[in-house]
């Protein structure tokens, strides 16, 4: 039996509970030598509590934020959780980066001068601090949008649609990471590019309670001459929200497309768009289950699914174009020796970008907003603008 995106969510969330468990096991067999060295009886008594407090304190933080233990106000569990897992990768990538610096370290100081080992420790402690500037720094670059514009060639496109401007948002998750006002930005920003169509592939929010009306009228100010669609992502579901935005959406001239299509007549073609709830990582099987019934013959076919994975399915089924976000790009990426360690390459092999499978093609952006934590390090993100171009 297929696993269910709820059981994922619940094995994700026991290796999270796994790897803070064995993070804080280390931070803690660090502090205690210390800890002995200045406080003797009872200050190194009261030390240890404090020690203990603080393991105490995480793990608590971690049950609260993302096992919901107690009842507390949606804010509080929210920076809780937030706080504890950005703590947890910063004391992950600290503890990384110690061991790599402290081995090398010890190899380099064989028969070095003073001098030059104080210098070489110094730069080894600015190495360790550093995963806790650069998540600083990725807090601080969540919000520094930029615009992407490409050139996507389909063959055999008329020449109504060829320099077709469509814009594609993604992955909004307005939250408590995400302001109304800052996404305005982003509004604002789009309205300048001259779109001929305006799509949203998923993820308006994070979860439940997060000001959903705020996002579509967001959404609303968008101004496009073919009009604004949509898709449901996997958040929308998770909040038991798809009919909701569906309905609100659609009063603010917004239509989301559920397992149905609609067609749009530039000049003497037609550009068919389609669009389908999102598909479970769990459920591959049943991947675009009765989607070829919304391929059009004789148009040019765009597919709006908030989950890449299906675009081997949609190329054969007859799409011409599949529009999709759900990995952030990663979010957090890092580059080593030009090979790029993405941890959305786990789960799927459209991280982010322009990929083709025959005449078929795919665009996954890289999206707005945030999750689980609110930074983005070499993943910015991301306002598209795809142009169709003759193939």
């Amino acid at each position: 039996m297929p696993w269910s995106d709820r059981s994922i969510l619940r094995l994700s969330d026991l290796i999270a509970l796994a790897l803070l468990l064995l993070v804080q096991w280390r931070v803690t067999v660090i502090l205690f030598p210390p800890a002995r060295w200045p406080f003797r009886g009872r200050a190194f008594a009261a030390a240890r509590a404090a020690i203990a407090a603080f393991d105490t304190l995480v793990l608590l933080g971690f049950l609260l934020g993302i096992y919901k233990i107690m009842d507390l106000p949606r804010a509080a569990s929210l920076m809780a959780g937030t706080v504890v897992l950005a703590y947890s990768v910063a004391a992950a990538s600290v503890l990384a980066v110690s061991f790599v610096v402290r081995r090398i370290g010890h190899r380099l100081e064989r028969g070095m001068d003073p001098g030059r080992r104080r210098v070489l420790h110094a730069a080894g402690n600015l190495l360790i601090a550093s995963p806790v500037a650069v998540l600083a720094a990725g807090f601080v670059t969540r919000t520094d949008f930029h615009v992407r514009e490409i050139d996507v060639p389909l063959a055999g496109l008329p020449a109504s649609l060829d320099g077709l401007r469509i814009l594609h948002l993604s992955d909004i998750h307005l939250s408590a990471f995400l302001s109304e006002h800052q996404f305005a930005r982003v509004i604002d920003a789009s309205n300048g590019l001259r779109a001929n169509l305006a799509v949203v592939t998923g993820d308006l929010i994070s979860h439940v309670g997060d000001p959903l009306d705020a996002c579509i009228r967001q959404l609303a100010r968008l101004k496009a001459e073919a009009g604004v669609f949509g898709c449901m992502g996997n958040h929308e579901r998770y909040a038991g929200g798809e009919a909701q935005v569906r309905t609100a959406a659609a009063r603010s001239g917004i239509r989301f497309l559920r397992g149905e299509a609609h067609s749009l007549r530039f000049g003497a073609a037609t550009l068919n768009l389609a669009g389908v709830d999102y598909q479970r990582k769990g459920d591959q099987a049943r991947y675009l289950h009765d989607a070829d019934r919304l391929v059009a013959p004789g148009a040019v076919n765009v597919l709006l699914s908030h989950n890449p994975d299906v675009f081997p399915v949609a190329a054969r089924q007859g799409f011409d174009l599949l529009l999709a976000g759900h990995t952030h790009g990663g979010q957090v990426t890092v580059e080593i020796l030009e090979q790029a360690l993405n941890p959305a390459r786990f789960f799927t092999p459209y991280v982010h970008g322009l990929y083709r499978l025959g005449h078929a093609a795919a665009y996954v952006t890289r999206g707005i907003g945030t999750i689980c934590i609110p930074a983005r390090i070499g993943a910015l993100p991301e306002i598209t603008v795809v142009r169709l171009r003759k193939g």
